[in-house]
């Protein structure tokens, strides 16, 4: 069975390999989480810090081992890299089984992250190699519903392996096994896929006319010029000239990052505060269990329906999530229910579901250079792992001017409420931009 890449063909199987990929990328950290309450247990004389390292290291490491791999695609096999990643990331969850100290899982748990970093770009970076258009819209949309969805099902298997001997929720980090074995598939992807050409400057990209005159004056070739000094390429929409430098579009590079680290930060909040919020209403854990499900299961569904989200709502799609984003956000400070916190989590997480994909897709026309969407997705998706690395940094810091003695639990909601509402004027005002349009062939 042949699947359509808007530019010709794969197989099913290559496509399956390449899907498989996103069922590693959302895990690390997971197997940890329910075990952090009994540290003090199971290593008598944890210290403080080392709970800290424990959890904030593996982040750490994946955000520069991201940019990485972006970097190594440009020169190494992408397939390689896939396969050494997925190596350290299964090497990584077999060693945990032998851990004897916090040291050791420390130790573990920066190779894992290492292992992951590495395979995250490509997760995305192979489907935008491969897919062009509404195409690869859509297989991006399942690529963020996959990850999401292993994240829950992950979520369950962890907190039912926890009942038991303390190693066995890292059997979820044996998953990358999958992608491994099916890694023999991904050989179906067209060679001129995998390795595009590096293209020339085309006519609309140029050196600034002060340099260009004087370059021609003195007799410098054309190509040199393009290729020693800061060239432009006019923007669709209004007609202004943007830099390119490397083959970037250095103003689409920042907002589109600046956008993404903002999204994951007001969507990261529901996973670190609802918890302390839902308590102090006198919810049980397992309803904080269950909107955290719902969360994530809301945050999966729209990859899977995003060409359809996207042709009934067209250029209000990213208006359209904002909104219901604040709402969402709104509804868990007004809400003290369990009924209306589900709610709350489904608007939150099927906005941000939405965003997500579609952010992927604009990290792939942040070049003019085709060679480089893997090294342009991987700088944008850094800034995920940056904004859930310094999310808490930020809260705390904004909550020691606000309410210095965190009597109210429902700040970091309050003040995320506030943020929502300002990007979504923003949104509204610059719907025509680069990160805000939907292009029409999207739908």
């Amino acid at each position: 069975m042949k699947v359509n890449t808007g530019k010709g063909s794969i197989s099913l199987m290559t496509l399956i390999a390449i899907w498989s990929i996103s069922l590693t990328v959302n895990l690390p950290g997971l197997a940890i989480t329910p075990m952090l309450g009994n540290l003090d247990k199971i290593f008598p004389h944890t210290s403080e810090l080392e709970i800290q390292l424990l959890t904030v290291l593996p982040n750490l490491f994946i955000i520069p081992f991201v940019l990485l791999s972006g970097k190594l695609s440009l020169s190494k096999s992408k397939i390689k890299i896939v396969v050494v990643a997925l190596a350290i990331y299964l090497a990584s969850g077999i060693l945990y089984f032998f851990a004897k100290s916090m040291v050791d899982l420390i130790v573990i748990s920066c190779l894992l992250g290492i292992g992951c970093g590495l395979l995250i770009p490509l997760a995305a970076g192979l489907l935008a190699d491969t897919f062009v258009g509404k195409y690869r819209m859509r297989q991006l949309g399942i690529k963020s519903g996959l990850s999401n969805i292993a994240l829950v099902i992950a979520t369950y298997i962890v907190g039912w392996l926890n009942h038991g001997n303390w190693r066995l929720p890292f059997l979820v980090y044996l998953i990358p096994a999958i992608p491994l074995v099916l890694s023999v598939f991904l050989r179906g992807i067209p060679k001129a896929d995998l390795y595009p050409a590096s293209v020339t400057p085309s006519p609309d990209v140029k050196a600034t006319a002060k340099v260009a005159s004087k370059a021609s004056v003195a007799g410098v070739p054309a190509k040199a010029i393009h290729a020693k000094v800061p060239a432009y390429v006019n923007d669709e929409e209004n007609g202004k000239p943007c830099l390119v430098k490397d083959g970037f579009i250095i103003s689409r590079v920042w907002s589109l990052i600046t956008v993404y680290f903002f999204v994951c930060y007001a969507t990261v909040i529901v996973s670190y505060y609802t918890p302390f919020l839902m308590q102090s209403d006198g919810m049980s854990d397992s309803d904080v269990g269950s909107v955290t499900a719902i969360f994530f299961l809301a945050v999966f569904l729209p990859g899977f329906i995003l060409p359809y989200v996207v042709k009934m709502l067209r250029q209000t799609t990213l208006i359209a999530c904002s909104i219901v984003m604040a709402g969402g956000i709104i509804l868990m400070v007004a809400g003290h229910n369990f009924g209306v916190m589900c709610v709350a989590a489904v608007l939150v997480g099927f906005g941000y579901g939405v965003f997500q994909p579609l952010i992927y897709d604009k990290a792939t026309q942040i070049v003019t250079d085709p060679a480089k969407s893997t090294l342009a997705l991987a700088i944008v998706l850094a800034a995920n792992y940056v904004s859930v690395s310094v999310t808490p940094f930020i809260v705390d810091g904004l909550r020691d001017i606000f309410d210095p003695h965190h009597l109210n639990n429902a700040f970091p909601f309050i003040l995320n409420s506030v943020l929502l509402g300002i990007f979504t004027f923003i949104v509204i005002i610059f719907r025509k931009s680069f990160v805000f349009r939907i292009d029409r062939s999207y739908y």
